[in-house]
């Protein structure tokens, strides 16, 4: 079955407390139940246009996800298909609209199969509430919009930190591209830089709370996260950070959420997350020498299969991914 960040495709208004009782909604080909709101002024979504949108996913009386105060989601408006999800009802919203769309667990489970998180109950229904603030005639037009609405986003975020550190009483230095880091110890070894392959120790925290998400400093089978520098590996934040330290190198780095995760639904299963790590650089090494690529593919039997390439590791923490329907 999908993930339920999957469907984060939605915007809100706060519309107060609704009711899900069947009769106050109407239903989609495939079942899909939904009300929308409108004073009916504006002409609907056309096919091919876009929608701009804030947006509220509940579970229960539980928030899963809101874009309020963060970035809105931009979602393609296509020809409805019973697909049982809120993209059948992109085509009836109008701009300003609102409107509630609501999944029922054990319907999703019937029609996509695999299993409920365990946050998830089968008679449970999932709440998705639109605001729709914009619709764009073309991508060029949402790419303009979208660009403004990162720019305020990433100012949002480094506020957060720098508000984070000066409560905190950090006193942190900043890198060129926007980390912020405190060095207890440099290191007396070789500088981590582009090419090297390091070993990291870490313990990852979330900005402001401080909440522990992930940690391999301690504990039996806990080895250090190898891999090389420069080589996207990782969130960019430490192929940025890391750099300040030589090997035996210990500090702390702060992120904001461009630097880290960004819009992906990680480590505490929201978007947007700032970061802080306390790291250790173990080791600082040349990175091994890439296997030749071959000059054509190996010859095979009939029947044979060719080797499918290893996967690269992800970041530390990293689970995976599932974006929601906006890209940065």
């Amino acid at each position: 079955m999908k993930s339920i960040s999957s469907y984060l495709l939605v915007g809100v208004l706060a519309l107060g407390a609704v009711s899900c009782g069947n009769s106050e909604f109407k239903k989609t080909k495939s079942g899909l139940l939904y009300k929308i709101i409108s004073d009916g002024k504006g002409e609907v979504a056309k096919k091919g246009e876009f929608l701009k949108a804030n947006v509220i996913e509940k579970i229960r009386d539980s928030v899963l996800y809101s874009s309020y105060g963060s970035m809105p989601v931009y979602v393609p408006v296509d020809s409805p298909r019973p697909v049982y999800n809120p993209t059948e009802v992109f085509s009836m919203l109008r701009k300003g609209d609102s409107v509630v769309v609501v999944e029922m667990a054990d319907t999703l489970l019937r029609r996509f199969g695999g299993q409920l998180p365990p946050f998830i109950k089968r008679k449970d229904k999932l709440s998705f509430s639109f605001k729709i603030t914009d619709i764009f005639a073309s991508q060029d037009l949402l790419l303009k919009d979208r660009a403004g609405e990162v720019e305020k986003q990433n100012s949002r975020e480094k506020a957060i930190v720098e508000a984070y550190l000066q409560k905190k009483g950090i006193q942190a230095q900043k890198t060129a591209k926007g980390s912020y880091y405190v060095i207890t110890d440099p290191g007396t070894g070789v500088q981590v830089d582009s090419g090297k392959q390091v070993e990291v120790r870490y313990t990852g925290r979330l900005i402001p709370s401080d909440k522990e998400f992930e940690s391999n400093m301690k504990g039996p089978g806990n080895t250090p996260f190898k891999f090389v520098i420069g080589s996207g590996q990782v969130i960019p934040g430490w192929d940025d950070a890391l750099r300040v330290f030589k090997k035996g190198g210990k500090g702390t780095i702060y992120l904001p959420a461009y630097l880290a995760y960004d819009q992906r639904p990680m480590p505490d299963h929201q978007p947007f997350a700032n970061l802080a790590f306390d790291i250790e650089v173990v080791d600082v090494t040349d990175a091994p020498a890439k296997p030749a690529a071959p000059a054509a593919p190996p010859m095979q039997m009939p029947g044979g299969r060719p080797a499918m390439p290893n996967a690269r590791p992800l970041a530390p923490g990293a689970k995976p991914i599932v974006p929601p329907a906006p890209q940065r």
